[in-house]
């Protein structure tokens, strides 16, 4: 069985951290037990205390429910917000890839199932110092199959291809897609849905409207991301 998914998306902004809370939310709510996870974090504030606070994190926690220790969920944490491999340049603190697989692997063994997000889009570097780690290479690292986040707008043909596309070329498996900001009904957005599947070849698996405060999403649907690996 699957035990964990990686949600990515077509860029920044797109609502990756909405979507991934609203998933998250959706596996608590069907008994899944879920956790959620992610290598670094950028443009973050302070507490009371001065610490860091990872604000996808929290964001995550708050929406969905989930009783996953704060501290347990995101390693990597910058106040810049800046790619994770700049932040890190200016902050210090570089993405070590093993601490991050320790803390992954952490949530597989006390949750029954893990949702990682990535940072910014797939083509996102992590560190570039010594060391080169783009996020397809935590990716890769940890085994994980994935979901990308797409906005139902205009443009998003030409997005959810070449994000597909990319993936595909560097062998990373794509469960689906999930288009936020949908509005079901509209002429265009509705066209956008169909196109991605028949240009981009991937499967549209859930869509989210504006404000949602869940996924339009088939419990088959939600059950197939932790089948077995084919």
């Amino acid at each position: 069985m699957r035990k964990a998914i990686f949600m990515t998306g077509t860029g920044t902004d797109v609502g990756k951290t909405y979507v991934t809370a609203l998933l998250v939310k959706k596996l608590k709510d069907r008994g899944y037990d879920p956790a959620y996870y992610k290598a670094a974090v950028s443009g973050n504030t302070r507490g009371a205390d001065g610490r860091l606070i990872a604000g996808d994190a929290l964001y995550v926690k708050n929406i969905s429910g989930i009783d996953q220790p704060l501290d347990e969920m995101c390693p990597y944490i910058y106040e810049r917000a800046v790619s994770p491999h700049l932040a890190a340049q200016i902050e210090g603190d570089p993405v070590d890839m093993e601490t991050v697989r320790k803390g992954f692997e952490k949530a597989c063994e006390t949750h029954g199932c893990v949702v990682m997000e990535g940072s910014g889009g797939i083509v996102c570097p992590i560190r570039c110092d010594d060391k080169l780690i783009l996020l397809e290479d935590i990716i890769k690292t940890l085994g994980l199959s994935c979901i990308i986040t797409a906005d139902a707008g205009l443009g998003t043909i030409n997005s959810v291809v070449l994000t597909a596309e990319y993936m595909r070329r560097n062998g990373i498996k794509i469960l689906g897609v999930i288009l936020n900001n949908f509005h079901a009904g509209d002429v265009m957005e509705e066209d956008n849905r169909m196109m991605c599947e028949i240009v981009g070849g991937v499967k549209i698996i859930g869509t989210v409207a504006p404000d949602a405060t869940d996924i339009d999403m088939t419990d088959e649907a939600l059950d197939a991301l932790f089948c077995e690996e084919e």
